[in-house]
């Protein structure tokens, strides 16, 4: 069945959709398809080419998906088509300045096995997950995507919002979501004042090969400098997430493969054998930055437009698709009992549901990567203290594991199992 909206759009006349999602990636593509399955339309202005969301190209880039978030791309009717190059997460190793060690380990141990759900998430290359959205918004009649296309004006009125393309084209709907990024255009044109700092830390990130299998486990080293994230990928493959001082980042990052690696080696460790690069290293830099409000007058913002944290407990996609839940949800419940969805009273419902969890969040991953960022002795020697403290009570472990995989607080429907 042919959509009315992209034939609207190819002859140049001004598109209407319920939803105007400002942003093609992850976060607004999930958002496109939980508001079809309440049956609202949504267009997705993306500033990307199709060619490009589309590449196939392995470029290092993967996400650690909680538990929480696999079970909502399960009800997007996605996650059959994407479990079997997904890689489930059976336990987390957190450690304090030292290499990855198999045989020797100092620090916190999280075992899904504690909980009944099962593993408490999946690795998932982003190549994957990003087509997977892509097919399915192609799919459904209900979805619009644009691909090389910007906004350059919005406007709101009682009954309705319009944004303008830089191609000229205009677009009315009901409701405005910003899922543009950490440099939002929709939170600028409506106002929305941002809370942001940057960390003296840039992320190199890249997928290693090893000659070991590892087993399933994730790795969490707290290195004076920053953290390193070692997670599990198919196959004898991790995800490198390595938080460096910003100032030998890009000297290490413009080594060659060999020298790369000569300076990984020795904080990554021998516990998983001879390793080697499978994908191409990128970086980017670390900082904090939250919207000071997620909603203005029929525009609500999701995923980095409303937060963008430290990658330090591997959150940021998670939170972006709680987000997107939180939303779906709340606009949907309100479209069943007959509300505007976009009114002020529904989307202060998202609001409040949002900004308490993630002033926690960011709270939470900004004192860690302070306090575990140093190599004070003795704030070295609390945290162990605390690390071993957790370790040694079950239903701390628990709770961490349960937070961990996105079970904790109130779930929106997307997301409840």
């Amino acid at each position: 069945m042919d959509n009315p909206a992209r034939a609207s759009i190819s002859q140049g006349m001004t598109n209407v959709s319920d939803i105007l999602i400002v942003g093609g990636g992850l976060n607004g593509s999930a958002l496109a398809l939980a508001a079809a399955r309440a049956g609202l339309s949504s267009t997705v202005i993306d500033a990307r080419p199709d060619a490009v969301r589309r590449s196939d190209n392995f470029d290092g880039r993967s996400y650690a998906l909680a538990l929480a978030s696999v079970r909502m791309l399960a009800a997007l009717d996605l996650w059959d088509g994407l479990k079997a190059n997904a890689q489930p997460m059976h336990e987390i190793k957190v450690s304090d300045g030292r290499a990855g060690d198999a045989d020797v380990f100092l620090g916190l141990h999280f075992n899904s096995a504690e909980i009944e759900e099962g593993p408490m998430g999946h690795m998932l290359e982003d190549r994957y997950l990003r087509r997977s959205l892509l097919e399915a918004m192609a799919q459904n009649d209900l979805v619009t995507h644009l691909s090389g296309e910007t906004v350059v004006d919005q406007t709101v009125s009682p009954t309705g919002a319009t944004v303008t393309l830089a191609s000229g084209k205009a677009l009315s709907g009901r409701l405005i979501v910003g899922a543009d990024g950490r440099k939002s255009g929709t939170s600028l044109r409506a106002g929305i004042q941002r809370t942001e700092w940057n960390y003296p830390q840039t992320a190199l990130v890249c997928a290693i090969a090893h000659e070991k299998p590892h087993n399933g486990v994730a790795h969490q080293l707290f290195m004076p400098s920053g953290p390193l994230a070692i997670l599990p990928l198919t196959g004898n493959r991790s995800s490198i997430v390595w938080s460096e001082r910003s100032d030998l980042a890009e000297d290490i990052n413009a080594l060659s493969e060999d020298d790369y690696l000569t300076v990984l080696r020795p904080r990554f460790g021998d516990f998983l054998g001879k390793i080697s690069l499978a994908g191409e290293r990128f970086t980017y830099p670390l900082g904090l930055t939250v919207a000071n409000r997620f909603v203005d007058d029929r525009l609500a913002l999701i995923g980095d437009a409303a937060h963008g944290m430290h990658p330090i407990a591997g959150q940021g996609l998670n939170a972006g698709l709680r987000d997107v839940a939180a939303l779906a949800h709340v606009i949907s419940h309100a479209n069943r009992r007959g509300e505007d969805f976009a009114s002020p009273q529904v989307l202060m419902r998202y609001e409040q549901w949002r900004k308490f969890d993630t002033a926690s969040l960011l709270t939470a991953t900004d004192t860690f990567n302070r306090l575990f960022s140093n190599d004070n002795p003795i704030l070295r020697a609390g945290r162990d203290l605390g690390m071993s403290v957790i370790n040694a009570i079950p239903s701390a472990r628990r709770g961490f594991i349960r937070e961990a995989a996105g079970l904790n607080g109130d779930l929106p429907d997307l997301m409840a199992g």
